[in-house]
């Protein structure tokens, strides 16, 4: 019997079927072993004594995003359970990062993919899908994604692979090289190895659920918190589970956030979240690069805005330790949109207020606190 109404069912494989198959989990594998770790960048906090911030950068992956990782456990999951032949068109619904990183995995194995995505999606993601073989559908409501993709796997006979359902089963939580895994063993030589907090977002909870398991499995005193734009539902589902959906999300930050909570989305392995504005998380993506010298996405900028207030209330406790936080994609996949200041002003985005605070915190130490809800 088929688990999923939408998923393909396999009647039992063919030699041939099995060989393509075990051919196409030796080519991920082997563009794994070509891969390198992403870095874990240290950032100095002259004004927070005590206290360091590590980034994880994601960016530096083959598809330039943390989704690297989770397309990479899709697709070998989709493989193990039969769900991909070498003639499967291969569906997502998404908001750009994992579209692209799919799309790679998809032109690796030789396979059709389209990407169903909202219309708002920064036309550089767009193009990166493109470079990697793949067709954008776009949609004008974002909460149609799901069932368009759904659709569309049902006219092609192909898979809606379907990240928001499988992204917290797909990835091996225990370790194997997880984004969990990787910051505690680079960690393991810092100063203060077991880190305080680790912030992360939330788009389909994968990430979220891989960290607060894992740091759960292996009994660590970390704390996990998840930052959230403010608009998003995953926050007042985390307050209130009898919550489970908002009329939009609204946010202009990509990649995390939603109007729905995610089936992936898992809020017992979450500590605490923070909500972020667009205007504060736009701030703390501005503020980060500038630190770096080199752009970051929006979704950072959330994860920057989050530490901030963590590290005030640190600071204002006379607690030390280390956080570590993601880095999420690169901002050179949002020069037509978040580092476009008629764009933000269209939008009437005034991160004026938010960027002065953030400049008071890192070059003074003036504390940032919560933002109400």
């Amino acid at each position: 019997m088929n688990i999923h109404p939408l998923l393909p069912c396999e009647t039992r494989p063919t030699d041939e079927a099995r060989a393509w198959r075990n051919e196409a989990m030796r080519q991920i594998e082997a563009d794994f072993n070509r891969s390198a770790d992403t870095h874990l960048v240290r950032v100095e906090l002259p004004r927070a004594p005590g206290i360091t911030l590590y980034l994880k950068d994601e960016s530096s992956h083959p598809t330039g995003s943390l989704k690297h990782r989770l397309a990479r456990s899709l697709f070998l999951y989709a493989l193990c359970n039969g769900w991909i032949g070498p003639h499967t068109t291969i569906i997502e619904a998404s908001s750009g990062s994992t579209a692209v990183s799919e799309a790679y995995f998809a032109k690796l194995l030789g396979l059709r993919f389209i990407a169903v995505m909202p219309r708002t999606t920064s036309a550089e993601k767009i193009a990166a899908i493109a470079f990697q073989g793949g067709k954008s559908h776009l949609v004008d409501d974002p909460k149609t994604i799901y069932a368009e993709a759904a659709r569309l796997a049902h006219e092609t006979g192909g898979l809606f692979i379907d990240q928001f359902t499988f992204a917290e089963r797909a990835t091996d939580w225990r370790g194997n090289n997880n984004i969990a895994e990787s910051i505690f063993l680079q960690m393991e030589r810092e100063p203060q190895p077991i880190p305080e907090w680790i912030v992360c977002g939330a788009g389909t909870g994968g990430t979220s659920a891989t960290l607060g398991r894992y740091i759960r499995y292996r009994q660590y005193a970390t704390q996990l918190c998840v930052a959230d734009p403010l608009g998003s539902v995953f926050h007042r589902h985390y307050g209130d589970r009898s919550v489970r959906e908002v009329e939009a999300c609204g946010s202009v930050i990509e990649g995390i956030g939603r109007p729905r909570v995610e089936p992936s989305f898992i809020p017992t392995v979450v500590d605490r979240m923070i909500a972020v504005t667009d205007a504060a998380s736009i701030a703390g993506k501005r503020i980060i690069s500038e630190i770096l010298g080199r752009r970051c996405g929006g979704s950072t900028g959330t994860n920057i805005w989050a530490c901030a207030v963590l590290i005030s209330e640190m600071l204002a406790s006379g607690q030390s330790g280390s956080i570590v936080t993601l880095l999420c994609d690169s901002g050179e996949r949002y020069g037509t949109t978040l580092y476009d200041d008629v764009w933000l002003d269209d939008r009437k985005i005034d991160i004026v207020g938010p960027l002065a605070q953030l400049r008071e915190f890192f070059e003074r130490g003036v504390p940032v606190l919560e933002q109400s809800v």
